[in-house]
């Protein structure tokens, strides 16, 4: 969290409009005279909405932002009307759980508002909201997307400067062969165990196990994410407990201070979340604490019964992904592998095709493509470079492959660069060398492909544009030659053989 990049203060920029607008939406509840469940709810759908809404322009952010209540409005509806229905609240909160990861299918929106309508749904059961509170909720709630929105479209528009992140299109499938199906099997499965576990510990805060279950899912698809991703939750929350024991407790919910670590869990938050889950899920663990001691029900009890909840629901998680229609680290590996290598190829070949004269021909397209699918490449393959991975063998074949595609990208951002240079000129041979990178990219691609002989290609001494276009191709050409070694050679071999 300390050395991690930061170009722009993007991060930095982030977490302070987050911290911006959860107190703005607070502060409108309280001024408009709503109680403080309602004014705990605003600050936390203001959160949500600040969080998980990540589209791709400004345009589509606005649009999911305006659709959040209509996902979250009729589950908090819902969920206050079945609070004291046990078995009917029961059901409807694991059809909320299957149909919010369900809804990831459609991308960023539908994974906003799959979170966003899971967590009207968990939020009453944190406050125990009743019917009767339904109304100032929906004020809350209100105030708080439209506080959030203030902030982050008009007061602060970060993305209009800074254009968001695309996510890579999610990997193809229909039916169960589609992950986010499978997915939502697992999630409902894993959730009902865990509500079910949780209510014997605890008929009132039992939704924590539930909580646990469900955030471990998120930005997960294979099993192996998933399972580390569990860990890193309990480990979080193990030190979030330590520090709430010691911070939240002795405040015993006095307002000033409480708000103000409210506050810095909320940067922390945001701060954490794109570099170290535990550290993000320390600062949830104690903003809980701090919450709770505003409730006035804080105490040590509480906070280890917490814990217990939390180990529940990160089991419940790591069986239904080994158990129930699981989705191998292995495959997830290979199709994330693939699909880089396949962005090595077509930004190549757009960048031959401009230096040969082809105006409409654009490899930037391309290059940062290639960028978000090593980003997700990185993510597949994480739970193989675990320090606590046992797997020796393929963790150091992770490594390299991690260290050679990371390689492949500085030779396309080069390549790319030459390109735009409108004096750069065609070379026969530069089509020559890619050309045998489009081959080597076939043969690592392909289920029966062969061993890489990896060509060598001369140096050139010449400084001209087309010559360091050809030197930034032999170089991917060398690259994708090495990566045939970690990526076929058995044991541990990283692609799927057939």
């Amino acid at each position: 969290m300390f050395v991690a990049p930061d170009p722009g203060h993007v991060r930095l920029r982030n977490s302070l409009r987050a911290v911006m607008g959860i107190a703005l939406a607070v502060a409108l509840a309280e001024l408009a005279g709503l109680s403080l469940t309602a004014s705990i709810t605003g600050g936390l759908a203001a959160l949500l909405a600040l969080f998980t809404v990540m589209d791709s322009t400004v345009r589509a952010q606005a649009v999911t932002t305006l659709l959040l209540p209509a996902a979250g409005l009729p589950v908090l509806a819902l969920a206050t009307a079945l609070h004291d229905i046990t078995l009917l609240r029961d059901l409807a909160f694991l059809a909320v759980v299957f149909c919010g990861v369900y809804a990831r299918r459609w991308g960023p929106r539908g994974h906003a508002l799959g979170i966003f309508a899971f967590m009207n749904f968990f939020t009453t059961q944190f406050l125990h909201a009743v019917p009767g509170q339904l109304p100032e909720l929906y004020a809350a709630v209100g105030i708080a997307l439209a506080a959030a929105g203030a902030v982050r479209f008009l007061l602060w528009p970060l993305e209009r400067r800074i254009p968001p992140a695309a996510a890579p299109a999610p990997l193809p499938g229909s039916g169960l062969s589609r992950v986010t199906t499978r997915q939502a099997f697992q999630a409902a499965a894993a959730c009902a165990v865990a509500l079910a576990v949780g209510q014997v510990l605890s008929e009132d805060r039992w939704y924590w196990a539930v909580g646990t279950t469900w955030w471990i899912f998120v930005n997960t698809v294979s099993r192996g994410e998933t399972l580390v991703r569990g860990f890193r939750r309990v480990l979080g929350t193990v030190i979030g407990i330590a520090v709430g024991m010691v911070v939240a407790i002795p405040l015993n919910g006095a307002v000033a201070p409480t708000a103000v670590l409210v506050a810095l869990c909320v940067f922390g938050i945001f701060y954490t979340a794109p570099v170290s889950y535990s550290w993000m899920m320390l600062a949830v663990t104690v903003m809980a604490g701090l919450l709770y001691g505003l409730l006035g029900v804080l105490d040590p009890a509480l906070l280890v019964l917490r814990l217990e909840e939390t180990a529940v629901g990160a089991v419940c998680a790591a069986l239904a992904v080994l158990l129930i229609l699981p989705v191998t680290t292995h495959a997830i590996n290979d199709a994330w592998i693939q699909r880089a290598l396949q962005g090595v190829r077509s930004a190549t070949s757009a960048s031959l095709r401009r230096l040969s004269g082809d105006e409409d021909a654009d490899p930037t397209p391309h290059a940062a493509e290639l960028e978000l699918l090593l980003g997700r490449v990185r993510l597949s393959l994480a739970p193989l470079v675990h320090p606590l991975s046992p797997f020796r063998g393929r963790k150091a074949r992770a490594r390299q492959v991690l260290a050679l595609l990371d390689e492949c990208a500085d030779e396309v951002r080069g390549l790319t660069a030459v390109a735009a240079d409108p004096a750069a000129s065609h070379d026969a041979r530069l089509a020559a060398a890619c050309w045998r990178v489009e081959a080597a990219v076939e043969r690592l691609t392909s289920p029966r492909g062969g061993r890489g002989e990896g060509a060598p290609t001369a140096a050139v001494a010449a400084p001209t544009a087309g010559q360091v276009a050809l030197g930034h191709v032999s170089g991917l050409e060398k690259l994708l030659a090495a990566l045939d070694e970690p990526l076929r050679t058995p044991p541990g071999s990283l692609l799927v053989r057939s």
